[in-house]
């Protein structure tokens, strides 16, 4: 049961992260080597000139990177949190005279509470998503091409 609710919470990041490629980080690369191919267009730069160019050029690009990592990662961090909090909850209530019977039940009773946990996170997905999108799309407005 616990292997399903994680098999579904990655297929639903990937999910997340195809329609981020899609609406955003696509077009901060392509704007990325457009603008640095302008930069090696440009001859009358220096070669040192043309190297802090193209290093402007993918800022964006790496800015966006960098959020959207912290964002899985903070994300991930979530349901981990998640679920040591389902484990903690079973290991309180396990005894020396716990019976094989209960712990079968807790064993049952944890992997619900996994089962949950899953499900909560999936449902903040396309919230997650569109914040996600909504910031990777005012950093694209707020850089231009050279």
């Amino acid at each position: 049961m616990a292997e399903l609710a994680s098999a579904r919470v990655k297929e639903a990041i990937n999910s997340m992260l195809e329609e981020i490629d899609r609406s955003c980080m696509r077009n901060m690369q392509g704007n990325m080597h457009k603008c640095a191919a302008k930069c090696c267009d440009n001859s009358s730069l220096s070669m040192q000139e043309v190297h802090q160019c193209i290093e402007s050029c993918s800022s964006t690009l790496t800015e966006a990177q960098t959020f959207l990592q912290n964002e899985l990662t903070n994300y991930q961090d979530r349901i981990q949190r998640c679920v040591m909090q389902c484990q903690d909850e079973i290991r309180d209530k396990i005894t020396p005279s716990t019976t094989e019977a209960e712990l079968s039940g807790f064993k049952k009773n944890f992997e619900t509470c996994v089962v949950k946990c899953a499900d909560t996170h999936i449902n903040l997905i396309p919230s997650l998503t569109k914040r996600i999108i909504d910031v990777l799309l005012s950093k694209m407005q707020s850089k231009t091409v050279v």
